[in-house]
């Protein structure tokens, strides 16, 4: 392809001066851009500390919690008797019935007791000393009245800590010994007793052999069905307390679908003073918006803090947070959508003698009802995600029980528990309101 001519080239510049002629902004504004975005982040790395953040992170402690996700730890307390007997005792979350055979946890015939972690490594626990068998070999530490006392040279998963002695297994757990106890916390993959608590006739059962039992003709317990025992079981879990989940979960779903339906039933008519080709008023335009920019503008957070002060704990601060931010949200949304109907219709309307009212039900509702319920399923949608999280300040709701489980900074499989439910429902409501909105609005790809 061959050059163009000086007066070619002089003749395209005068006719497209924008091409030849661009100005510094469209030459360079995406190198611009990206240098100023490295800038920003440049400078927020350093004002906010993130470096020393990072650095002075709890990143063990989070792996442990990580951990507690998906797995369980079993916490007896190996206590010293003054008659030389080691017995165990369990934390109020117990895992195993009373009198239970613990194949990991086994008496000794001189009243001690042997701690099992794994293939080769365990615990031999007396008042006078403890041998720990990492690999094989055996370590004692040593019991004296002022506190337990690591062996020398012990290998680096054995600490000395003050008066004590820590010592680290893996992801099979550790122990903590003491002058007069032994702290074990021995951790299985897992969720202990989700299906039944220790003091269910179920417990030890699980998903198939529940299963085998609903379909099993002979009832476990006289006079009550299978189905009906398994049921009552299974939300009687003491320890998971799935019929108070449960229960916390449909709140949470009722708090986002009432707060979402008065918000639409309460913005619809408001939507019409707002639109400027509906209302001639300017005043009520102006105010109509500015009111709608009050509610939308205070964070769905604020107002249920608010809420919860005035009304107590509960699902109605919920429903009402929900309510003012999305009346102000849908309000805004729903007089964009009215001026920008197409205004044939009403004029039709209005060329054969037809009321004000009967206008805008016959020539401008049909045009933006599929727009309006697409956008209210929408923030029903994510109202559900929203209802989680001002639970947790208050309103009810699964983000209140979510928030409890945190609290006790043990339950940490309890809380990816829900979690789960929650990633759940939001996953089945999102396809739900995306079919639904596609159906409305002719998209069936």
């Amino acid at each position: 392809m061959s050059a163009i001519s000086t007066a070619e080239r002089k003749r395209l510049e005068t006719k497209f001066p924008e091409v030849f002629n661009r100005s510094a902004i469209r030459r360079y504004g995406l190198l611009i851009g990206i240098v100023a975005a490295l800038l920003y982040l440049a400078f927020a790395w350093m004002f906010f500390n993130v470096g020393p953040a990072l650095q002075n992170g709890k990143w063990d402690r989070a792996a442990i919690y990580l951990q507690d996700w998906y797995s369980w730890r079993a916490q007896p307390r190996l206590r010293f008797g003054e008659n030389g007997e080691v017995t165990a005792q369990w934390s109020s979350r117990g895992q195993y019935p009373a009198n239970a055979e613990i194949d990991w946890l086994t008496p000794r015939a001189d009243g001690g007791m042997t701690v099992t972690f794994g293939a080769t490594d365990r615990l031999e626990v007396t008042p006078q000393e403890v041998d720990v068998l990492l690999e094989g070999k055996v370590w004692q530490v040593a019991i004296t009245a002022d506190g337990a006392l690591a062996p020398e040279g012990a290998p680096a998963a054995i600490v000395q800590d003050r008066q004590k002695v820590t010592v680290d297994f893996g992801f099979e757990g550790q122990a903590e010994i003491r002058n007069n106890q032994v702290y074990v916390q021995r951790r299985f993959l897992g969720w202990a007793n989700f299906l039944y608590d220790p003091r269910s006739p179920l417990w030890g059962r699980d998903l198939i052999s529940t299963f085998g039992l609903i379909f099993s003709g002979e009832q476990l317990v006289t006079g009550t069905p299978n189905v009906q025992l398994v049921y009552e079981q299974f939300m009687g879990n003491q320890t998971w307390q799935h019929a108070d989940i449960l229960s916390k979960l449909m709140q949470t779903l009722v708090m986002a679908f009432v707060g979402t339906l008065l918000a639409t039933v309460f913005a619809f008519p408001l939507a019409f003073l707002a639109a400027r080709n509906i209302t001639a008023s300017r005043p009520a335009n102006w105010l109509m918006k500015r009111f709608f920019d009050f509610l939308r503008s205070v964070d769905m957070l604020i107002w249920a803090l608010f809420f919860t002060r005035g009304f107590g704990p509960g699902p109605i601060p919920g429903i009402a947070a929900i309510f003012f931010t999305d009346s102000g949200a849908l309000g805004k949304v729903y007089a964009e959508a009215l001026e920008n109907v197409d205004d044939k219709q009403r004029e039709g309307m209005k060329s054969v003698g037809a009321s004000p009212a009967a206008v805008n039900r016959y020539g401008v509702v049909p045009q933006v009802l599929p727009v309006f319920v697409s956008q209210s399923l929408y923030f029903w949608e994510s109202n559900i995600r929203s209802a989680t999280v001002i639970g947790a300040v208050g309103a009810g709701g699964i983000g209140l029980k979510l928030l409890e489980a945190m609290g006790t900074n043990a339950d940490w499989d309890k809380v990816a528990y829900m979690v789960l439910l929650i990633l759940l429902v939001v996953f089945i409501f999102d396809n739900l309101s995306t079919a639904i909105r596609s159906r409305l609005i002719g998209n069936n790809r």
